[in-house]
């Protein structure tokens, strides 16, 4: 008799992009891809594992984006942020649907929706078994999701921050734009921040080196691949 395989990890922050739960465009939130990240999630608790998820909003408004385009930069980002509400709702909405008991805390207060972030509460429910998705960013303009991500799993203990992509991992060039792009198995933050390789901004890359916490980076469309990665397995790549 086979003995089932322990997971590698015990606690996990899961960083999802708001396109992720969007369109082939990445644009709006399509039921069917908010359904597909929702299974994999309950998949991965239904081991013992305690999952945090951060979320973006890029699917709904950037800030950034939206500043290029003449709106101010602190107003843009704020309205990004409110974007990752609406995305952390859609997605305890699913979750929810499979039976997975989730909670929603965000760092702009809004208690109708959402608790407010508080660290502890944060752990407390994630003892308990619940899913806890982080919205609001930071509550900070000029940061990104990815910035939140790392501050969340900073605080909350987590083991390592395991990045949903549409790519198997971290290429010396895109991928899809040039076929001859190497892939790597592993890099360190230094590496990464020197060649600039966009696998987070700068201020989150440095937060994770600064307090060693592993960033996975793996191929989130792919199904059973986020179980694949908290079992241990060799997908995609790691920063260390």
């Amino acid at each position: 008799m086979t003995t089932a395989k322990k997971p590698k990890f015990s606690r996990v922050l899961l960083k999802l992009s708001g396109e992720s739960l969007g369109d082939a465009h990445g644009v709006g939130i399509l039921p069917e891809a908010v359904h597909h990240m929702a299974e994999q999630i309950c998949e991965v608790r239904q081991l013992g594992v305690q999952v945090v998820t951060v979320v973006g909003g890029g699917n709904i408004f950037r800030g950034l984006s939206g500043s290029e385009r003449g709106i101010e930069r602190a107003t843009g980002d704020y309205m990004g942020m409110l974007a990752t509400v609406i995305n952390a709702l859609a997605l305890q909405d699913a979750l929810e649907k499979l039976g997975c008991p989730t909670r929603v805390q965000s760092a702009i207060a809004m208690s109708q929706v959402a608790e407010p972030f508080i660290r502890r509460r944060a752990v407390r429910h994630l003892e308990k078994g619940r899913v806890v998705i982080f919205g609001g960013g930071t509550g900070n303009p000029y940061f990104s999701t990815d910035t939140a991500a790392a501050l969340r799993a900073t605080e909350i203990g987590a083991e390592v921050i395991m990045k949903a992509t549409k790519v198997d991992g971290i290429y010396d060039c895109d991928p899809k734009k040039n076929p001859g792009a190497k892939k790597f198995e592993d890099i360190t933050y230094l590496e990464a921040l020197q060649r600039q390789l966009k696998v987070m901004d700068s201020t989150a890359l440095s937060l994770c080196m600064d307090n060693k916490m592993p960033i996975i980076v793996f191929d989130f469309s792919i199904p059973h691949n986020l179980k694949r990665v908290v079992l241990g397995e060799k997908v995609g790549t790691l920063v260390s």
